[in-house]
């Protein structure tokens, strides 16, 4: 019986607190020691998150997790050519958060893991790294900003450009005032998703533990044609998973302000009718105080095209009126074009004319080295948690309003609850299967 079991989860799960208390007290480590680093998930990005830190001298990789053995060995490969120690392989990531030699845990998996397991790893004493779409929904995002704060853990948020220095430059031009005043931001999520083909439902495969993959979800019958990314049983849906890079900056550029005041538009599945639960559109309009922000995102847009990689790190820029994943920053003075991961961007004046240009490169180095310089001066990281919750709390209410038919919603930011549909707040929580919850005290 491992540790963990010993301290009896269903317990802990609602008490955690005094078991990992002395834990979250251990020292930080030294200038000249490696940050012991354990991964959970290891799809696409969590392979590269696992690889990308192990290049890195001041880091080790000592795990990595997943529910499907079948991942290991690609994931080993990886690591194991960049650094001399092989990592330790799991299916259960209790073992990493057992382990009081970890600093850091890297939460790569999908949605609904997000934010339990970024809350059990603040509690076991780790900073975390954990990729967007930060929360599977809004009251979740509010725990996990609570369990960081108590427990004073570092927790970073996969929103990498917001660590860009073209970005930084960016809204340095909006603050000096060259745009005038600002009132309206655009921001685009609009390109093309395959339908998916649903089969039958199959037996569970051999090396995947299925039950603890869907943790705090349902468990539904296996089907590996089910794209989880397209159900909120799993996930907060493609668009909102995708589109949060481009409101994260959106935020950043006018100064990260917290709440919208109310959310309208349309969310609602037009095109893919093909048994998922999550839009495939979202239009949406949020009022913040100062300037009034417009969502556009649809998975039916052919035309729409992401940022090339070959533009992300060039000096080029994208094709801008057909660009998929692009701001666009309305003052009375000026105008600006921002791509997202590398995209640059260019102001215009009034007279139409484009007056700056400024190319972007990816940022994933620097916020990678954001995160270890703050696990080593215990500062706020560049995407700390409480803005990727404001950044992605604006998509939970938009996923809410076509829960309730498209009507209108109005927001309250110090209670962070719907005031005109009180309804409408059964969806702020989801609902969780034991022993994997979330609890009301972190």
């Amino acid at each position: 019986m491992s540790s963990w079991d010993r301290r009896q989860f269903l317990k802990a799960s609602c008490g955690t607190a005094a078991a990992w208390s002395a834990l979250s007290a251990r020292k930080v480590r030294g200038a000249n020691e490696k940050i012991i680093v354990g991964c959970m998930g290891l799809g696409g990005r969590g392979t590269y998150l696992a690889e990308a830190f192990a290049h890195r001298d001041d880091v080790e990789i000592a795990y990595l997790c997943d529910t499907d053995k079948r991942r290991f060995a690609r994931a080993r490969e990886a690591v194991e050519e960049t650094q001399d120690r092989s990592p330790k392989l799991t299916q259960d990531f209790r073992q990493i958060l057992d382990d009081k030699n970890v600093d850091v845990l890297i939460n790569a998996t999908p949605d609904h893991w997000h934010g339990l397991g970024t809350i059990l790893a603040c509690q076991a004493g780790k900073d975390v790294y954990v990729e967007k779409p930060m929360s599977h929904n809004l009251w979740e995002g509010r725990q996990m900003i609570e369990a960081a704060r108590k427990y004073k853990r570092i927790v970073q948020v996969g929103t990498q450009s917001r660590s860009g220095p073209y970005m930084a430059q960016a809204r340095e031009v909006i603050r000096s005032g060259k745009l005038g005043d600002v009132h309206i931001v655009r921001v685009f999520n609009m390109m093309q998703h395959p339908m998916q083909r649903i089969g039958p439902d199959q037996p569970e495969p051999d090396g995947l533990a299925y039950d603890m993959w869907c943790g705090p979800a349902a468990k539904l019958p296996y089907n590996p044609s089910r794209r989880w990314l397209n159900f909120f049983e799993y996930s907060c849906g493609p668009i909102p998973g995708d589109a949060v890079h481009q409101y994260d900056l959106a935020r950043f550029l006018m100064g990260d302000p917290a709440y919208p005041k109310s959310v309208s538009g349309r969310s609602a599945i037009e095109a893919l009718k093909d048994g998922r639960d999550c839009p495939d559109t979202q239009f949406a309009l949020f009022e913040y105080d100062d300037f009034t922000l417009l969502f556009e995102g649809a998975l039916w847009t052919p035309y729409m095209k992401k940022i090339p990689g070959s533009i992300r790190d060039s000096d080029q820029f994208p094709d801008w009126p057909f660009c998929s994943t692009k701001i666009e920053v309305c003052g009375t003075k000026g105008f600006l074009w921002i791509g997202r991961h590398g995209g640059g961007w260019q102001m215009v004046d009034s007279d139409s004319r484009i007056v700056q240009s400024i190319y972007g490169r990816q940022a994933d180095k620097e916020h990678q080295q954001n995160f270890i310089d703050c696990i080593r001066s215990r500062k706020p990281a560049n995407a700390d948690v409480e803005q990727g919750h404001y950044s992605t709390l604006p998509f939970h209410l938009a996923n809410i309003m076509g829960r309730m038919d498209n009507a209108p919603l109005l927001f309250d930011g110090k209670t962070e609850t719907i005031t005109n549909l009180p309804e409408a707040n059964r969806y702020l929580r989801r609902t969780y299967r034991k022993p994997w919850i979330v609890p009301k005290q972190v």
